[in-house]
């Protein structure tokens, strides 16, 4: 394959542009050309350079070296107000809206219509109306509170507040559907659609490549900060695709070399969440990894903070190598040799503003440090060894941990956990934005893990994640084990048993699930 660029005239162009950090080169010569009514697609592996591209397309980092066009004109300082005012808007995964006011106030904020200092109430709501209903929203209310909203829901919000702007001529999307469902996020793949044809360019960004074949006209990859490929989507497979995004051939995501499965490790019995709750009981065994599945509010993460001390128990017990332990709290359960790994790292595991190496100590402090207050030498040591088996992609293990990709950052949480010698670790969608090389890696360290002896639980709502990593599959619904499958099973079974029906779809299922040998809780699946 070859770098080639789109024919017809550029509504954007990058030429040639190149960004360092410090040491690190970010981007190197790198061009991009988008055009009118076409779907740019940019892949690329965590840490090639793709969000760096991104923050320079839209003004929040500056370029070193290179040029930068709009409609022609040369951009000689590109600031956010500038290229939003020249059309460039963008739609990020992490949502830039107000939680607290109206749909209303957030899609004209900073523009609501007012006399004499007072909000025109009925002309603001009859405008976002009119937004809303050009969208397809109609189901949308401009006088609710976004924070009521679902995630999909607020997305497509987030959509259509970029289309009262002035000028609309090219949109961004970074990562949009990652926390939507399959359904919700093909209502978004038709907006853009609509989109496209209205004459907009499009440059969007995924780690789905199911998504890239279904609405991309072209594609450019980058590798190491710099353009590896470029052409019509039409030329790729996906598994050339990411041989273009990795540099190698990926024959197969899933390990399967065999591992020997001993006693269990954890136990739990009669666990519930509230006196209502339905009691869980199951076990995880030492060189298994047990799968986790269920629809969105079935309870899977709200078990795994439970059995982590870090959500209450009203009753049930909890035995870690056949000792009971009281999930008092996370202390107490690390100290009994169980970690876990959330689903968001950004929120609930990282710590921004330290750096790599303080990230991964920080949960080992009281065992390794001097008064628990800072690393001792040997545990640093033992950290930087870790992040070296991990093959973490870092200038310095020094520098802040919010410089990582997300790839990157998922492998420092991981390293953090395993410093503290755990017997059982639990990840919750442990792969949630990030690419499909990073996602082999983290798969070969969860099977590494497993042939250690450790038991390995994984929550993931990505169904061929669920089969192809997980020896058993324990599927939740409301909150209670609806029965349990082997590895090898279907997405149709996990689906029938999570949604209680024959009919079940995996549009039911979240953006991005593996269980166990208890009789009571098995269910044959062609009853």
């Amino acid at each position: 394959m070859s770098i080639r660029q789109p024919e017809g005239q550029a509504v954007l162009q990058l030429t040639d542009v190149s960004k360092a950090f410090g040491a690190v080169q970010a981007l190197n010569g790198v061009s991009l050309k988008l055009v009118p009514g076409q779907v740019h697609c940019l892949a690329g592996e965590n840490g090639a350079g793709k969000s760096t591209l991104i923050k320079i397309l839209t003004g929040a980092e500056h370029r070193d070296t290179g040029e930068f066009t709009v409609d022609g004109e040369n951009l000689t300082v590109a600031t956010p107000g500038s290229l939003r005012a020249a059309g460039v808007q963008a739609v990020y995964q992490e949502l830039s809206l107000l939680p607290h006011l109206s749909v209303s106030e957030n899609m004209f904020m900073g523009r609501l219509p007012a006399r004499s200092g007072i909000i025109r109430a009925h002309e603001l709501k009859s405008r976002c109306r009119t937004v809303l209903d050009d969208l397809g929203l109609d189901d949308v209310d401009p006088d609710v509170i976004v924070e009521r909203l679902s995630a999909a829901t607020k997305q497509l919000v987030e959509v259509a507040k970029v289309t009262t702007a002035e000028q609309v001529k090219v949109i961004v999307f970074d990562e949009p559907t990652t926390a939507l469902t399959e359904a919700e996020s093909e209502r978004l793949l038709q907006q853009i659609q609509r989109f496209k044809a209205d004459g907009i360019a499009i440059l969007y960004v995924t780690h789905r490549l199911e998504e890239m074949f279904t609405i991309g006209d072209w594609v450019t990859v980058l590798r190491d900060g710099e353009v590896s490929q470029s052409g019509p989507l039409s030329d790729y497979t996906e598994a050339t695709l990411i041989n273009a995004m990795v540099g190698r051939e990926v024959s197969s995501l899933y390990p399967d070399e065999p591992r020997q499965i001993k006693d269990a490790r954890l136990s739990v019995r009669g666990l519930r969440r509230t006196p209502e709750s339905p009691a869980v009981n199951f076990d995880a065994q030492a060189g298994e990894i047990l799968g986790i599945g269920g629809l969105l509010g079935s309870g899977r993460s709200e078990l795994l903070l439970s059995i982590f001390g870090s959500e209450p128990v009203a009753d049930g017990t909890i035995s870690i190598d056949g000792k009971n332990v009281r999930p008092d709290g996370p202390r107490t359960m690390m100290d009994a040799g169980v970690a876990l790994l959330t689903e968001d790292r950004k929120v609930l595991g990282l710590l921004p503003d330290l750096s790599v190496r303080e990230n991964v100590t920080i949960a080992s402090l009281r065992k390794g440090s001097r008064r628990g207050l800072l690393p001792g030498k040997s545990q640093a040591r033992e950290a930087d060894a870790l992040l070296d088996s991990l093959r973490l992609r870092a200038g310095s293990y020094d520098q802040p941990v919010s410089t990582l990709s997300g790839g990157n950052q998922q492998k420092v949480l991981l390293a953090r956990w395993l410093l503290t010698k755990p017997k059982v670790i639990m990840f919750d969608e442990p792969t949630k934005g990030i690419d499909v090389g990073a996602k082999g890696e983290l798969y070969d360290v969860i099977n590494d893990l497993a042939r250690q002896g450790l038991a390995v639980i994984v929550v993931s709502s990505y169904l061929p994640e669920l089969l192809g990593l997980a020896d058993r599959i324990l599927v939740l619904r409301e909150e209670a084990i609806a029965g349990e499958l082997p590895g090898g099973a279907t997405e149709e079974q996990v689906l029938q048993l999570a949604s209680g029906g024959a009919g079940a779809t995996s549009e039911h299922f979240e953006s991005t699930p593996p269980v166990h040998h208890n009789p009571d809780i098995r269910q044959n699946i062609e009853d």
